[in-house]
């Protein structure tokens, strides 16, 4: 475990480090001056390293940066694994693919995700976090994380903001053209997947122009088969005495997932002080899930090995999801002497679609299994007859079935402009603009229950899961038995009237529309004085928000409508000192807003006597003063080391609650929502190192290395109502999603020819959710994850290349436990996946 140091040998460390890296740099014969480094050609992984290190030089902002060439050279499916590389970045996984994008251990809905500029909304209907798994890293011409943000940027993200830019035209040299073709191997589904991508751009001459006119297309499809083994608890532990299990659940899935990617760019630049540019973007993310599970729970909550009664059932979920993102930016940039006019309109559209689908076929046991129990807390097993993998013994009770539509819009109009001008021989810059965004997200659910058969005229024989078993489900942590044949319940239900089923409650009550106006408008100045590069701004944001959605109180329907508007003024000042040709010191303080999620805003309510689960659309948007200190060295190509220090002051942070016995709810047993919390605090050093040896003798010279590791803590106060006292307690946590430790590893070998590389990403334990108030053994934690990947490039021509991936290679799972690491609340095996491709690029 990583010991916390004091704040002097953090900085002893940090200064100590870039002493070493200095001195190395002294002994490289490759060590080339600032503007020379734009003229010498680098390939590969160090043609990569070099152009991102390039852009976060001479960034006006803290920003990390991984360019295209640089994600070709990883074995990463999307974009949110490409990301996870840089400094201070951890990911959220589903099903072993990287989704959600974590940024100095802030969870990924204090974040926010923009392509080519204008804000991506959220497809989910509870998020803001985008998933970026719907967007293949093939689409993609640079990643950068921007983590201090200047007043001419939207204000909404804590940790940092995920900036997709897409292919241009201009990124290349007259015709560029490439293409991908891919074959992958799942170890656990046995199964071989396809990929295909490909992307090409050119110049052209209209009017007068020379080359003036550029087209970039890409195009990327493939489809994953896989699977996953689970084991989860939920958290269904009694630790009154000891640690005994009230129940726990086996689930098997098999997943297949399509991505389909397109994107289509247009610039125009008639003149030398006039660009124009269009950028389009199409993805969509196509998943569909079969879910078998055995669910067991004791008669009495028993310790391991020990022997009881116990209730069995069986169940069934299958489901497609598809989600689609559409971004679409028109914008552009006038010189007129001093002065600067740009400006950017932007469309995009998230949706997520789920048709009808079986959320849920449970079969129950028809009488009580004797003698079981289970063994292993971390990875709960059945001890149990063979009448529990009899299909006879278990009979239908019910069948959910679900439909859910989510789409989310976000458009904005964007317009700056900038003038230069002198200051007693400094050059100076004052920049004004204003903001537009208007966005607007709707979700609806529908829901239905068929239940009581009996009641409908079928016999025991015709509900006895031996009529819709599929056969023996394979499970690698043991036996699991039949499975259910969705298309056997499909066929039951769909000769039913489905509007005798209908669940109105469950169906009202989740479905809402919620509007998001903001109005925006700063100032900022740039002066440039001797070594010194300041920044200095004021941006204001005024938001008016509305929630429209159903509550239900004892079975009666209410409308809810809440409405309200608040205002920031958020200053900011940044800093940038050249203390030497290659070495550069960067300070800030900055000042966001994030606004809860939609999931902790939603208007609708359900109250049944004394209990009650709502959202809460009166939360206050989460406020943060941010400080940032740090040094960045750079050492010829593809070379830097940095250390950064980051220090966060957040109010209003959201946190789940139980309200019972407070206020109007003093009457109630249950009362879920959530509330905002006083004050939070999170602090840390970041550190980040990359090099290539090319001043060594051969093969030596072809060695490249990189490692960061980010150290972080948190403070957060959170209370609640404490039935036990009877009074309102405080209680101490870390912030839900932060990592103390943060770490990659990378270490690489090229020549003109073969490019080979090793690469390790670390994420220490995190807080995954609360439990209640005063019942901290019941906090749900995600366990330690290092995932090793490696991958391998040979040129076979001047242009064709193949290519070896292996992600996963250590099998690493999933493992989230309940307050202490040897209690299961969720288990997840996925296994290894290896990948062999063919590419030809021409440019």
């Amino acid at each position: 475990m990583y010991k916390c140091r004091s704040r002097a040998q953090w900085v002893g460390f940090t200064f100590s480090a870039l002493a070493l890296a200095i001195a190395s740099e002294r002994l490289s014969a490759a060590e080339t001056a600032i503007g020379a480094t734009e003229h010498v050609e680098v390939v590969g992984q160090a043609a990569s390293l070099d152009k991102a290190l390039k852009q976060q030089r001479n960034s006006d902002s803290i920003e990390s940066v991984v360019h295209a060439d640089g994600v070709a050279q990883l074995p990463d499916a999307n974009v949110a694994e490409a990301v996870q590389r840089l400094p201070g970045i951890s990911i959220e996984r589903d099903q072993g693919e990287g989704r959600f994008v974590s940024v100095r251990g802030l969870g990924p809905d204090l974040n926010s995700v923009t392509i080519n500029g204008t804000l991506v909304p959220s497809p989910e209907s509870a998020r803001r976090a985008v998933a970026l798994d719907v967007l293949p890293s093939e689409l993609v011409q640079s990643l950068s994380v921007i983590k201090t943000l200047t007043p001419d940027m939207d204000a909404n993200s804590l940790g940092g903001t995920v900036d997709v830019q897409s292919l241009s035209a201009f990124d290349h040299e007259g015709l560029f053209y490439t293409g991908t073709t891919q074959a992958s191997y799942n170890d656990k589904s046995a199964q071989t997947s396809p990929k295909v991508s490909g992307a090409i751009s050119d110049r052209f001459s209209l009017g007068d122009g020379i080359n003036n006119f550029g087209v970039a297309a890409a195009l990327s499809w493939n489809k994953r088969d896989f699977r996953s083994d689970n084991v989860e608890t939920a958290g269904d532990w009694d630790f009154t005495q000891g640690a005994r299990l009230n129940s726990f659940e086996q689930r098997v899935y098999d997943i297949s997932r399509e991505r389909t990617g397109g994107g289509l760019n247009f610039d125009y630049k008639p003149d030398d002080d006039t660009s124009l540019y269009l950028r389009t973007l199409y993805s969509r993310f196509k998943d569909s899930e079969t879910r078998n599970s055995t669910a067991l729970e004791f008669a009495d909550a028993q310790a391991e090995g020990e022997l009881g009664d116990a209730k069995a059932k069986r169940k069934l979920k299958q489901r497609e999801e598809t989600q689609e993102i559409q971004s679409y930016v028109f914008g552009g940039e006038r010189s007129m002497g001093l002065w600067t006019l740009s400006g950017q309109a932007g469309y995009s559209k998230s949706s997520e679609d789920s048709p009808g689908h079986i959320a849920g076929a449970t079969f129950k046991g028809n009488s009580s299994f004797a003698d079981s129990g289970f063994y292993d807390t971390e990875k709960p097993r059945p001890i149990i007859g063979a009448g529990f993998y009899d299909p006879n013994n278990f009979s239908l009770d019910k069948v959910d079935w679900e439909e859910q539509t989510t789409k989310d819009t976000e458009k904005n109009i964007r317009l700056d402009l900038a003038r230069d001008y002198d200051v007693q021989g400094y050059a100076s810059q004052v920049k004004f603009g204003g903001k537009v965004s208007r966005r607007h997200k709707d979700n609806d659910l529908n829901a239905w229950v068929y239940e009581d058969f009996s009641d409908l005229g079928y016999s025991d024989n015709q509900l006895n899961l031996n009529q819709f078993s599929k056969g023996t489900v394979h499970y690698s942590l043991g036996q699991f038995g039949p499975g259910i044949s969705g298309s056997a319940i499909k066929d039951l239900i769909g000769g039913l009237n489905r509007d005798d089923f209908y669940d109105e409650q469950e169906s009202r009550a989740n479905d809402f529309t919620m509007r998001e106006d903001i109005n925006a408008g700063y100032v900022m100045n740039t002066v440039d004085v001797d070594d010194w590069r300041f920044i200095a701004g004021l941006r204001y944001e005024g938001t008016e928000f509305e929630a429209k959605g159903t509550g239900v109180r004892n079975g009666v329907f209410e409308d809810e409508d809440t409405k309200r508007d608040y205002h920031h003024w958020l200053p900011g000042l940044h800093a940038r000192y050249q203390l030497a040709k290659n070495t550069q010191v960067r300070a800030a303080w900055t000042n966001t807003v994030v606004r809860p999620t939609f999931g902790q805003l939603a208007p609708g309510f359900v109250i049944d006597d004394d209990v009650a689960e709502f959202g809460n659309p009166n939360l206050k948007p989460l406020e943060s003063s941010n400080f940032d200190l740090g040094i960045e060295h750079f050492m010829g190509h593809a070379g830097t080391v940095s250390a950064f220090l980051f220090y966060k002051d957040i109010k209003n942070f959201v946190y789940n609650t139980d309200l019972a016995g407070s206020g109007e709810w003093a009457d109630f047993t249950e009362a879920h929502s959530y509330a905002n919390g006083d004050s939070a605090k999170l602090y840390g050093l970041e550190l980040a190192y990359s090099q290539k040896f090319d001043w060594l003798p051969a093969p030596w010279n072809g060695v490249i290395m990189g490692a960061n590791t980010t150290f972080s803590r948190s403070k957060a106060s959170v209370e609640g109502f404490d039935a036990a006292s009877g009074t309102t307690i405080k209680r101490d946590i870390d912030l839900p999603s932060q990592s103390k430790t943060v770490g990659n590893l990378m270490l690489g070998w090229e020549d003109d020819k073969l490019s080979v590389r090793l690469s390790a990403n670390y994420k220490s334990a995190y807080l995954y959710e609360l439990a209640g108030i005063n019942d901290k053994a019941h906090d749900s934690h995600v366990d330690a994850q290092t995932f090793v990947d490696f991958s391998a490039r040979y040129s076979l021509t001047k242009d064709l290349q193949i290519s070896f991936d292996a992600q996963n290679l250590t099998d690493q799972p999933y493992f989230v436990y309940s307050g202490n690491s040897r209690y299961n609340n969720q288990y997840e095996e996925y296994g290894p996946t290896y990948s062999v491709g063919l590419t030809f690029t021409h440019f």
